[in-house]
């Protein structure tokens, strides 16, 4: 297929990383919600991350094999319709009430976006020159950022309520008493899910009757040896690939530490009500999707892990701030924060997967396999910030180290040596 004839093929696979942006996104405000309806403190409320990212985890190389089996295409609507499957068991859930049911429709949407992104990624990379890999991936991811943002500035402002009582601060004369706001808070949850399903489900059915390019190992002009390896565990010979995927174990457990209690610091230690936080939530990811968008630009004249270095730079930094002085000082510190992560994921991806070949999809197995970070650090965060809550500011030492591992990165790991 020509170059001039991706167009349609991208722009389908950019709503990709719209939608999988939003899944993830509503975490933070499941978290805090979560805390309410299932009376969780912080710690127990971040083990909604661990049941998201631990299919992130378990599922690449199952998803890779049968891409590798079948087409990305074929895996793309199979994730499709499994998270929206997900998302309307919101309603069955809502009657049960139980945090163990949350966590389990979790992982059941989390592994139907896994397909989602264990087949964009790479797909956005081959679709066109090995040159522009990067910013057309930065490019895509742009689209991650904008759904990062409606479901921080819009769909969360349908979940939070304003009002958080516990059995003790509830009014004596709330209509229903404890069992009718913990049914309104629980209620909240169903129609942004409801609002998913629908899109998810509206998106597979365009894809079903589209035709997408098949790529690499996919062409029908290569020859199927039937004992050709569904996945290749020679891939991790390369040394860039190796650092690519510690890197992004950091990285993803960094920013989604920062992402997951934002709006926990916000309410619980900055002191601002749901409806304030919620609106400093948006402006945190819309300083997300400026990130990507000038990220993209500037890559037209500077190098890509040069820019990976000097926002990995600029984010050890601003932890420190936080870590210093927390309050709002450091809610508008984490602001400029997100701004520099913006660049961060994409540029790592392209990066690692750089020279591999027909070794593409085994490589994006184990780069989406290393979001697994997103399933231990956020709660590593969580402990610290519960078990001292007076000093709760330096349990964002853990998201500063994690960025150093990404200026390593951008200083060395990428090279391609081998």
């Amino acid at each position: 297929m020509k170059k001039n004839t991706y167009t349609i093929p991208l722009a389908l696979v950019f709503s990709l990383f719209f939608l999988w942006a939003i899944s993830s996104n509503l975490l933070p405000t499941m978290i805090r919600q979560l805390m309410k309806t299932c009376e969780l403190n912080t710690f127990e409320a971040s083990f909604t991350e661990t049941a998201y990212w631990l299919a992130y985890f378990i599922f690449p190389i199952p998803i890779a094999m049968f891409m590798k089996r079948y087409s990305y295409k074929a895996g793309i609507i199979f994730g499709l319709v499994l998270a929206a499957v997900g998302g309307l068991l919101f309603f069955p859930a809502a009657i049960l009430k139980e945090y163990w049911a949350y966590l389990c429709i979790f992982f059941i949407i989390a592994t139907g976006m896994c397909f989602l992104e264990t087949a964009a990624n790479p797909y956005v990379t081959v679709l066109g020159t090995p040159e522009t890999a990067s910013r057309r991936l930065n490019l895509a991811q742009s689209f991650n950022g904008l759904g990062a943002f409606i479901a921080a500035m819009f769909l969360s402002k349908l979940i939070l309520s304003g009002s958080h009582y516990t059995r003790e601060t509830l009014p004596v004369d709330y209509p229903g008493g404890w069992q009718a706001y913990i049914q309104l808070e629980t209620d909240a949850m169903k129609l942004p899910y409801l609002i998913l399903a629908l899109l998810l489900l509206a998106i597979a059915f365009v894809f079903i009757f589209s035709k997408l390019p098949k790529i690499g190992d996919e062409d029908e002009k290569v020859p199927i040896d039937k004992k050709e390896k569904l996945i290749d565990f020679g891939v991790l010979k390369h040394s860039h690939l190796r650092w690519g995927v510690i890197a992004q174990f950091f990285y993803n457990g960094g920013q989604t530490a920062i992402n997951s209690l934002f709006l926990v610091y916000c309410c619980t230690y900055a002191g601002l009500p749901e409806d304030t936080a919620t609106t400093f939530f948006g402006l945190y990811m819309l300083a997300f999707l400026l990130g990507r968008w000038i990220g993209t630009g500037l890559m037209v004249k500077f190098r890509p892990q040069d820019m990976l270095l000097l926002y990995a730079l600029m984010n050890i930094l601003l932890c420190g701030v936080v870590m210093i002085y927390g309050g709002m000082i450091g809610l508008y510190a984490m602001l400029a924060i997100s701004f520099f992560m913006s660049i961060m994921y994409p540029t790592q991806f392209s990066l690692a997967l750089k020279g591999l070949g027909d070794q593409t999809k085994s490589g994006s197995a184990f780069l989406v396999m290393a979001i697994v970070g997103n399933a231990c650090l956020p709660q590593l965060t969580a402990y610290f910030m519960h078990a001292h809550e007076h000093i709760y500011y330096v349990a964002y030492c853990v998201p500063m180290i994690c960025f150093v591992f990404c200026a390593y990165y951008g200083w060395k790991g990428y090279k391609v040596i081998d």
